[in-house]
């Protein structure tokens, strides 16, 4: 299993928040810097979206959850 799957599990709703907003902000600043110089690491972006995915995936989860209890 990924580390970073792992580590996402683990939060609770409102550090899953926290993630998302510093995973678009990290997809900001590499389109960003993306547009405007050269990116070495370009599997940066599909590594980010997904783990976008995965956290705004983890968030709905935890707020269903939350909702039913």
């Amino acid at each position: 299993m990924n580390k970073e799957k792992i580590e996402l599990r683990k939060l609770d709703t409102k550090q899953l928040e926290e993630k998302v907003v510093d995973y678009r902000r990290e997809l900001f600043s590499l389109k960003l810097a993306s547009s405007t110089s050269h990116v070495k690491d370009s599997s940066g972006f599909k590594k980010l979206r997904k783990n976008l995915a995965r956290a705004l995936t983890y968030l709905r989860q935890s707020r269903e959850v939350g909702v039913k209890d």
